[in-house]
């Protein structure tokens, strides 16, 4: 089953495209927990926000090598799986990606949990585990094994996919709708006086920040936005940059 390269790359979108759902979903939506939320000493929001931003990084990386692997096979005459057999390998990819992260995430490692504000986030991750987790890997290993005998359909899935995965991508950078203002992440070590010259020089207004600056809320003008990074700006909501988990962080 894993000798064809469409369905080892089909399974590393699959895991990506899981990566980027509970990301999208949990970091940014619900906001129930960050990558690092458990770990010790990790406690400063601009570095959970930079930890999920670089978690979204690699999730693109992923994504990215899967759609250039399944491409490059196609350019070498390999022949495409049943579309049915593709979608079976994109979710035991997905399936995988959970079963991965509940076991050494949250048990092994404890850097995050499902939802963290829950009496009994066991019974989070138990459940998150079996349906996003146990059910599309079952239903995966259904597809591949079952999956019609007549090739065809794959490209015109690969390129559905495709287009989920970048609708994926586009959903993590959004800004929310109506956003007013602009979370800004620094760089650690700015101070309070770089902070401030920063605003001055891009004439924003603070409208909040935390105990140290690191994070600040600015009513800044749209086009200025991306001028913060001459000045010591890590992250900067709005920006391609500054990846939805800014965006959208609830602070």
């Amino acid at each position: 089953m894993w000798k064809s390269p469409w369905l080892r790359w089909g399974a590393a979108l699959g895991f990506a495209l899981g990566g980027f759902f509970d990301g999208i979903l949990l970091h940014q939506i619900l906001q129930w927990h960050h990558l690092l939320s458990l770990v010790r000493g990790l406690d400063d929001l601009r570095v959970q926000v930079l930890w999920d931003g670089y978690f979204h990084a690699l999730m693109y990386v992923i994504a990215v090598a899967g759609l250039w692997g399944m491409w490059r096979a196609r350019r070498r005459g390999v022949q495409a799986p049943p579309a049915a057999v593709l979608a079976g390998m994109l979710m035991l990819g997905f399936g995988t990606w959970h079963l991965i992260d509940a076991v050494l995430s949250h048990w092994i490692l404890g850097i995050h949990r499902i939802r963290l504000d829950s009496p009994q986030p066991l019974a989070w991750d138990l459940a998150w585990l079996a349906i996003f987790g146990l059910v599309p890997l079952f239903a995966g290993r259904v597809l591949v094994r079952q999956g019609p005998a007549r090739p065809g359909g794959a490209a015109a899935a690969l390129c559905l996919v495709g287009a989920l995965t970048g609708a994926a991508g586009a959903w993590a950078l959004r800004e929310p709708p109506g956003q007013r203002f602009t979370t800004v992440v620094f760089a650690p070590g700015t101070g309070a006086a770089q902070v401030f010259r920063a605003l001055d020089a891009t004439g924003a207004r603070l409208v909040w920040s935390d105990r140290k600056m690191g994070v600040v809320v600015v009513d800044v003008a749209h086009g200025e936005r991306w001028r913060l990074y001459r000045h010591g700006a890590l992250l900067v909501g709005g920006t391609v940059l500054g990846a939805g988990c800014v965006s959208a962080s609830g602070v």
